[in-house]
């Protein structure tokens, strides 16, 4: 049997907000309601559905993406804090594995990663 992820739930202060962070950061549509979930989906067939908790224990979602999406990212992402690490230690971004990273902070403190290149 071939087993995918389908969606998984992300616990958020205001869901319909984190939602819309996430989607527009990284140029997805936007989000759609399904019972009381806020839904973002991903080009891979899984979906982010935002709930609403008011007292998230942050985690950590890392989304892979093309240079060109690289770049559009970063765009949307100036003026706000971004790292190269996850520790958010130093600022900007990372060239690990011949691509580009950087993680950045949502609305609720989840720490979010794009990258170019997967992890060997």
């Amino acid at each position: 049997m071939a087993v995918e992820l389908n969606h998984t739930i992300v616990h958020s202060v205001d869901a319909d907000a984190e939602a819309g962070f996430v989607a527009e950061v990284l140029g997805l549509p936007v989000p759609t309601r399904f019972g009381p979930f806020t839904v973002v989906e991903v080009a891979n067939g899984v979906s982010l559905d935002f709930m609403r908790d008011p007292a998230p224990t942050p985690q950590h979602y890392a989304f892979l993406i093309s240079e060109p999406e690289f770049d559009e990212v970063a765009a949307r992402l100036a003026g706000r804090d971004t790292w190269a690490d996850p520790s958010h230690r130093t600022p900007g971004h990372n060239t690990h594995n011949g691509g580009r990273g950087l993680y950045f902070d949502s609305p609720s403190g989840h720490n979010l990663e794009v990258l170019t290149t997967p992890y060997s």
